[in-house]
């Protein structure tokens, strides 16, 4: 079972070029929505025009081993390790996610136009969608600050979880479709429906941001070597010109971390 490529049982009833066809609409269709997406939320246009105010209001200027600098932390900090997760189970369960995705669309794409694949990709194609499963399943049922902080039902729905549930959806009915032997019929059918509101519900999910994380993430990081800070105020509590403002004497030499006995334990006090 975690040798077999699923895909090829299916050449009985379909052809190669159908499956390979599907895949190629699911590619364009990923694309179209988040242009879409972009045009109708003014995404792009948001992002060029606050890099652009940000430049003109810079404090100091960015130079181009600084600029090189940002983008590799970016894209290794922030995109490869998401940096941005200060919760670390949230985090794990976001990773597990974001490289079983991965995993799971890239041998996808081996399987179906390599019939003959090595059975590394079959294995990775389980390796991808179980790890889905893992770090979905973790993060909707455990996580969700909904269910974990407000106390609200695991299985109350609202529009954005189209993506998690239909992503949910195709990795769990995929890996029942090919523990049970593949081949055509209701499962495989339910398998390409849940894929296909997957990736095409871009434009109404929370697919594209994916895309557009990385980029609010570069911003962020030039906003602060720039000086700008996206407008807000720089001064820490340890700074003390910012200790000399505040309005009680009394704290004004109070420890660092003071104040900080919230974070002791778990907001559940729903």
């Amino acid at each position: 079972m975690f040798t077999t490529n699923p895909f090829a049982g299916l050449s009985a009833s379909l052809s190669p070029s159908v499956m390979q066809a599907y895949v190629v609409v699911m590619f364009m269709l990923v694309v179209a929505g988040t242009l879409f997406d972009v045009v109708h939320k003014g995404s792009a246009r948001y992002f060029f025009e606050n890099f652009r105010r940000s430049k003109a209001k810079a404090a100091r200027p960015v130079g181009g081993g600084e600029f090189m600098s940002i983008a590799v932390q970016t894209a290794v900090v922030d995109v490869l390790a998401s940096g941005e997760f200060c919760n670390p189970r949230r985090r794990i369960s976001h990773l597990l996610g974001m490289y079983g995705f991965v995993l799971y669309v890239l041998a996808t794409v081996v399987l179906v136009f390599n019939a003959s694949a090595g059975a590394i990709w079959t294995q990775l194609w389980w390796l991808g969608g179980l790890m889905i499963c893992v770090g979905g399943y973790w993060f909707w049922f455990f996580i969700r600050v909904d269910v974990a902080a407000e106390g609200n039902s695991p299985l109350r729905l609202v529009k954005a979880d189209l993506f998690i549930l239909s992503l949910l959806a195709s990795a769990t009915l995929g890996l029942i479709w090919a523990a049970s032997g593949g081949g055509v019929g209701v499962l495989f059918g339910l398998y390409l429906l849940a894929t296909t509101v997957l990736f095409a519900g871009v434009p109404w999910s929370k697919f594209a941001h994916m895309f557009f994380k990385p980029a609010a993430a570069f911003e962020k990081r030039m906003s602060k070597a720039n000086g700008t800070a996206a407008n807000l105020p720089t001064q820490t509590r340890d700074d003390p010109e910012q200790q000399k403002r505040h309005s009680m004497e009394l704290l004004r030499d109070a420890p660092m971390d003071m104040g900080l006995g919230i974070k002791r334990e778990a907001p559940r006090h729903y």
